[in-house]
C-alpha cells in the first residue's frame, strides 16, 4: 500500500475551486498547500445551528432567520439601495442592499423562501439587516442545518468566506482519510502531561466545532497548536545557538593598565550596574567560543560606553570591530562617542555611509581592509560585498530588533577567518519582556544595564488634548526664556516618510509664525545628512531653541540642556516608540517635562497606552504593558521589522506555557531529534532555515 503524501507537500491545485485565480489570493494570506490551508484558523464562529424568528430579534444581535419574500423594491428614500421585505408568521424585517445587480432583484421576487445570516439593526421601517448572507431555498429539506459552528477566517480582497470555508473542508476531509499525513511532533508524553488533543483532532476542534463546545474545549484545541508553534520557535533558536556554539572565537582579554587609561579618560565614572556587565562581557570574550550576548537597558542608562569598552578589549588583541547601527544619526553618535573615548588611546574610528562616495569612500574601504580603520562604525553600508576587514574580531549591533538575521548572519559572515568566528555583542535600549526574552532571544546570553547613571531626572509626564495647543506654545516662551531648549515631535499613522517630514515641515512653519522670538529648528529623515547635522550641531550649541522633528530623533539624539519634550498624536505610536522618544530629555540638570498632546476622542487602548507611560518610567513594565497591548516584534526577524507572524500563539495570552516549551524541546532534542527539522518546517517556513545557518 502506497503512503498518501505529507500535505504540506500537496499542492492546492488538488482541491474543488482552487483555480490559478483563488491560489493567487490565498498566497496573500500565506496560503501553498493543504496543509497551510488546515493552519489558517477562524478568527470568531458564527452560530448556524438554528433558526431565529424574526419577531425575537433584537438590534445588534447576528442571527439565523427564514423567511418568504413578501416584497423587493428599490428604497423610497436614502442612499439607492434594493430593500426586499421577509416575513415568517412571527414578523417582518427588510433586508437591505446597496451593492445589487438586476439579475438580484429578478431572484428576490414575491414568494421566494430565503434563509439570512446577518446583524439586524434599526432602519428606517424598523429591524433590517443590511447585505445579508443568503440563500434560495426551493425546500427546507434541500438546504439542512449547519451541525458545527460556522467559523469566520481572515480574508484578503477577492476571496470569500464561502471559497475558504469549502477548501478548507475538502482539507478536513483529506485528513480524516489520510490522519498519517499530518504527523505528530510531539512527544507522547509532554501531550499527555497537558491533556492536549491529537493534532488533527485539535485542528477539526478549531474549524468545526460542535454546537455545544465549551470555550474551554475549544481553548485546549488552541492551545495545543500554540505550544507546539511556541516549541517550533524556541528550538529554532536553540539550535541556531548550539551550532553558532560549535564555531571557534579569537579569545579576547583588556590589560589592567588598558582597563585603567580608559576609565580614566571618561568624563564620568560607572556604575555598579555598567560594571557588572562589561565584567559578563570580559567573560565571555575570554573564552573559546563566540559571544552571543544581548546587553538591554533603559534609555540613558550608558549603553554606548558598555560596548566601547568590549571594542577596546578586540582592539588591544589587534582586531576589529564593526559597529552597526539602524539609522545615520545614531550611527554619527556613536562615532562622535568612540572617537572621544577610543582615538586617545591610539585607536582609529572610520564612518562607513551610503552617502560616502568617490575617493573618500574607496579610501576608507582600503583602511578597512587593510586593517588601519580599529572601529568602523555605519549602518546597512556594513553589508555590502565590496566592504572587507582584515581581522574582525567582534561584531556590535545596536538596537538590533531594527535588523534581520540574515543581516545579523552576513555581518558576522564577513569576520570569519583563520577558522575564527567573531563575537557579537547586541545592544537594545527596548527593555525585552521576560517572555519574549525566553522566547525571541533563546540563542543569546543577557545583560541587563538596570540603573541609570547619577543626575538623571524624572521626566514628569502628561497627556493633554490637542486642544490646548495654543497654552502648550505658549509655554515654550516661558520654557525658552528660562535658557532651556526643547523638542517638537511631528507623527504621523501613514508609512509614508514624505507625509511624515511635510507635516514636520508645516509645523516649524507655523511654530516660527506663532513664536518669533524662538530659534526654531528642524529635522527630518528626508534631509541629507550634511544638513542634519549642521541643525544638531546649532541645536546641541544653544543656537537652536525648538527642534521641530519627526521620530527620526528617537534614538541617539543626546542633548542635556533640552528638558522640554512635545509629542503631537501620540496615539499613533506604541508605548516602546513613546518611551524612546521621552528618554531624549532628562538628561540633564532641572526639571524636564513630556506633553503628549492627543487628538480626542480616544479609543480605549490609546487611552491605556498613554496612562500607562503617565504613571510609570520603568521600560520593563512599560514593555510588558506593550506586549499584551501591541504583541510581540517578529522574533525571528526575517523581516526587517514588523509584527510577528505567529498563526495561533499570542505570547501575552499564551506566557504560562513557556516554561513547559522550553523543557519539551529538551525533551525533543534528546529524545526525538529527528522531529525537530519537519516541526521548524511546519511552522516556520522559510524563517525556519536562519536556525540552520
Amino acid at each position: 500500500m502506497v503512503s498518501a503524501p505529507a500535505l504540506d507537500g500537496q499542492p492546492l491545485a488538488c482541491l474543488r475551486g482552487a483555480g490559478g485565480k483563488t491560489q493567487e489570493r490565498l498566497a496573500r494570506l500565506g496560503i501553498y498547500s493543504v496543509h497551510d490551508l488546515l493552519f489558517h484558523l477562524p478568527l470568531r464562529y458564527e452560530d448556524r445551528t438554528s433558526l431565529t424568528p424574526i419577531g425575537a430579534l433584537r438590534h445588534g444581535v447576528q442571527a439565523q432567520i427564514e423567511g418568504m419574500v413578501e416584497l423587493t423594491d428599490l428604497a423610497a428614500k436614502g442612499r439607492r439601495a434594493l430593500v426586499c421585505r421577509i416575513s415568517d408568521g412571527s414578523g417582518g424585517i427588510n433586508l437591505r442592499f446597496f451593492h445589487f445587480s438586476a439579475e438580484q432583484r429578478t431572484r428576490l421576487k414575491v414568494g421566494t423562501r430565503l434563509r439570512c445570516f446577518g446583524e439586524a439593526r434599526e432602519g428606517y421601517y424598523g429591524l433590517e439587516m443590511v447585505h445579508p448572507e443568503y440563500q434560495v431555498l426551493d425546500s427546507p429539506e434541500a438546504a439542512p442545518l449547519s451541525a458545527s459552528l460556522t467559523p469566520v477566517y481572515p480574508l484578503t480582497e477577492g476571496l470569500h468566506q464561502k471559497t475558504l470555508r469549502g477548501l478548507i473542508g475538502q482539507a478536513l476531509n483529506l485528513l480524516h482519510l489520510a490522519p498519517g499525513t499530518l504527523p505528530e511532533m510531539l512527544p507522547e508524553a509532554v501531550r499527555q502531561r497537558h491533556r492536549f488533543p491529537v493534532l488533527a483532532e485539535a485542528l477539526r476542534m478549531l474549524h468545526l466545532p460542535e454546537p455545544g463546545a465549551s470555550p474551554q474545549t475549544l481553548r485546549i484545541a488552541q492551545q495545543r497548536l500554540a505550544f507546539e508553534e511556541l516549541l517550533a520557535h524556541h528550538l529554532s533558536l536553540s539550535r541556531f545557538r548550539t551550532q553558532v556554539r560549535c564555531h571557534s572565537a579569537p579569545r579576547l582579554t583588556l590589560s589592567k593598565a588598558a582597563t585603567h587609561h580608559f576609565e580614566q579618560a571618561l568624563p564620568f565614572g560607572l556604575t555598579g550596574a555598567q560594571r557588572r556587565v562589561i565584567a559578563e562581557i570580559a567573560a565571555d570574550l575570554q573564552g573559546p567560543q563566540p559571544m552571543m550576548r544581548l546587553v538591554q537597558g533603559d534609555v540613558g542608562s550608558g549603553k554606548t560606553v558598555v560596548a566601547a569598552r568590549a571594542a577596546l578589549t578586540a582592539l588591544s588583541a589587534n582586531f576589529q570591530v564593526a559597529v552597526m547601527a539602524p539609522t545615520e544619526l545614531l550611527a554619527e553618535q556613536h562615532v562622535r562617542s568612540f572617537r572621544q573615548w577610543l582615538e586617545p588611546l591610539g585607536a582609529q574610528v572610520v564612518f562607513l555611509a551610503g552617502r560616502l562616495k568617490g575617493a573618500a569612500r574607496r579610501e576608507t574601504l582600503r583602511v578597512i581592509a587593510e586593517g588601519e580603520a580599529g572601529v568602523v562604525l555605519g549602518t546597512h553600508a556594513l553589508f555590502q560585498d565590496e566592504v572587507r576587514f582584515q581581522r574582525l574580531g567582534l561584531v556590535i549591533i545596536d538596537e538590533q530588533h531594527r535588523f534581520g538575521v540574515h543581516q545579523r548572519l552576513a555581518l558576522r559572515e564577513k569576520g570569519r577567518h583563520d577558522g575564527l568566528t567573531p563575537h557579537q555583542l547586541i545592544m537594545t535600549a527596548t527593555p525585552i519582556p521576560r517572555t519574549l526574552a525566553m522566547l525571541g532571544y533563546a540563542d543569546l546570553d543577557i545583560s541587563v544595564i538596570d540603573e541609570l547613571p547619577p543626575g538623571r531626572t524624572p521626566v514628569k509626564t502628561a497627556v493633554i488634548p490637542a486642544t490646548r495647543r495654543p497654552e502648550v506654545i505658549a509655554r515654550i516662551v516661558d520654557w525658552v526664556a528660562q535658557g532651556r531648549q526643547a523638542y517638537w515631535v511631528c507623527t504621523l499613522i501613514e508609512e509614508s516618510e514624505t507625509l511624515q517630514c511635510e507635516a514636520a515641515e508645516k509645523t516649524a512653519a507655523l511654530l516660527r509664525e506663532a513664536l518669533p522670538e524662538v530659534r526654531v529648528g528642524l529635522i527630518h529623515g528626508r534631509m541629507k545628512s550634511a544638513e542634519k547635522d549642521v541643525v544638531m550641531a546649532a541645536f546641541k550649541a544653544a543656537e537652536v531653541d525648538l527642534l521641530v522633528a519627526t521620530t527620526v530623533i528617537e534614538v541617539g539624539v543626546d542633548v542635556p540642556n533640552a528638558g522640554l519634550m512635545v509629542i503631537e498624536n501620540p496615539e499613533r505610536l506604541g508605548l516602546a516608540q513613546l518611551h524612546q522618544l521621552r528618554g531624549r530629555v532628562g538628561r540633564g540638570p532641572g526639571e524636564s517635562h513630556c506633553l503628549l498632546m492627543y487628538q480626542p476622542p480616544l479609543t480605549d487602548t490609546a487611552k491605556q497606552r498613554l496612562g500607562i507611560l503617565r504613571e510609570t518610567a520603568d521600560g520593563f513594565l512599560i514593555a510588558e504593558r506593550d506586549l499584551q497591548l501591541r504583541g510581540p516584534g517578529e522574533l525571528l526577524g526575517v523581516r526587517q521589522t514588523g509584527q510577528v507572524q505567529f498563526k495561533v500563539a499570542d505570547l501575552a495570552r499564551d506566557e504560562a506555557l513557556l516554561d513547559a516549551v522550553k523543557a519539551a524541546a529538551d525533551a525533543l532534542l534528546r529524545n526525538h531529534p529527528e522531529r525537530v527539522g519537519p516541526l521548524l518546517r511546519r511552522w516556520l517556513g522559510d524563517a525556519g532555515r536562519y536556525a540552520e545557518v
